[in-house]
C-alpha cells in the first residue's frame, strides 16, 4: 500500500484544530465524513422510525431482500446518517444488499438508554417490513460497534432470533478505558484518545452507569451465542486492544470471529474509501463475509 493516501487522510484530519463542544464536533464529523460523496447511482430513501431518522439505500444490481442495519459511530455524541453515508452505501455495494442507517439519538441530550432504544426500534421496524432475522446483517464502527454487540446481546439475552453476523469497525467494547493501547498507540492515533473517550462514556452514562455494566461496556458481557462476528481494526489506533480483547474472549466463547487488524490504518479508516485503497480493500473483505453468512 502507498502511504501516501492514509497519509493525506491524516493530513485531512489535521488540518484544523479539534473542535470544542457539541455542536462543532458535530459538525466536524459531518465536514470530515463527506470529504468525498456517496456515488451517483445509489438510491437513497428517507424513512421514519417513529420519530427516529433513517435512510434506506441501494446500489445497482442489490438484493432488496437483505439489509445491513448500520449503526454509526462518533462516541454516542455525535456523527450522522450523513456522516457515513459513503461508508454504508459503499458497505452495501460490496455486499449486494440493500442498508438500512439509523440516525439514533445522541448524548448528552439522550443518555443511555436512548441509542439501544432507537436500535431496537430499528431492529423491530425490519421485522415489520418482512425481513428474518436470518436475512439481517448487523453492523457499526467505533461507538456504533458497541451498540451493535449492546443490541446483538440484549436480543439473545431475551431468547430471540439473532441477525445472520454482525461487522465491527474499529468497535468501541470498554467504557472503563482500561485497554493497554489507549496508552502505546496514542502518539500515532490522530482522532481518538484517552481523554476524549472519558469525556463521551461521562455524557453518554450521565454519571448514573457504571462504566464497567456490560450493557454498555460489551467486552464484559458473556459473548456466548453471539452470531459470526467480523472484527476490523486499524494497527494505528488506540481502541486496538478493544477489538483484539472482543475477539479473543468471543472466540474464547466458541464464537465463530473473523479479526482483521489492518497495518498503518487509523480509526475507522473506511469512512474515506473514497480515496483510501485499504478502506475500499476492507468494505469488499465486509462484503464478502455477509454474503457468505446471508447465503446460510
Amino acid at each position: 500500500m502507498a502511504l501516501s493516501e492514509i497519509d493525506a487522510i491524516r493530513a485531512m484530519l489535521g488540518s484544523k484544530p479539534r473542535p470544542v463542544g457539541w455542536a462543532e464536533r458535530r459538525r466536524r464529523l459531518d465536514e470530515i465524513g463527506t470529504a468525498w460523496p456517496v456515488a451517483e447511482d445509489i438510491a437513497l430513501e428517507p424513512v421514519d422510525l417513529g420519530g427516529i431518522s433513517a435512510e434506506w439505500s441501494l446500489a445497482p444490481g442489490s438484493d432488496d431482500s437483505r439489509v445491513l442495519l448500520y449503526f454509526h459511530g462518533g462516541g454516542y455524541c455525535s456523527g450522522s446518517i450523513l456522516s457515513h453515508r459513503r461508508l454504508v452505501t459503499e458497505a452495501g455495494r460490496a455486499a449486494g444488499i440493500r442498508t438500512l442507517a439509523v440516525g439514533y439519538r445522541l448524548a448528552p441530550e439522550h443518555p443511555f438508554p436512548a441509542a439501544q432504544e432507537d436500535a431496537m426500534a430499528a431492529w423491530r421496524f425490519l421485522l415489520t417490513q418482512g425481513y428474518g432475522p436470518s436475512s439481517i446483517v448487523i453492523g457499526g464502527d467505533s461507538a456504533g460497534g458497541g451498540l451493535t454487540l449492546a443490541h446483538t446481546n440484549r436480543l439473545r439475552d431475551a431468547g430471540e432470533a439473532l441477525p445472520a453476523c454482525a461487522w465491527l469497525i474499529s468497535p468501541w467494547t470498554d467504557l472503563t478505558l482500561s485497554g493497554d493501547t489507549l496508552t502505546s498507540k496514542d502518539p500515532v492515533d490522530p482522532i481518538i484518545h484517552k481523554g476524549y473517550l472519558g469525556e463521551l462514556a461521562e455524557a453518554y452514562l450521565g454519571g448514573h452507569i457504571d462504566r464497567a455494566d456490560p450493557r454498555v461496556s460489551p467486552l464484559f458481557a458473556d459473548p456466548g451465542g453471539l452470531p459470526p462476528l467480523l472484527i476490523q481494526v486499524g494497527s494505528a489506533e488506540t481502541l486496538l486492544a478493544d477489538a483484539t480483547r472482543m475477539a479473543a474472549a468471543a472466540g474464547a466463547a466458541d464464537v465463530a470471529v473473523t479479526l482483521e487488524v489492518w497495518p498503518h490504518m487509523i480509526h475507522a479508516w473506511s469512512l474515506w474509501n473514497a480515496r483510501l485503497e485499504p478502506g475500499r480493500q476492507a468494505l469488499t473483505s465486509a462484503g464478502d463475509f455477509m454474503r457468505r453468512h446471508l447465503a446460510r
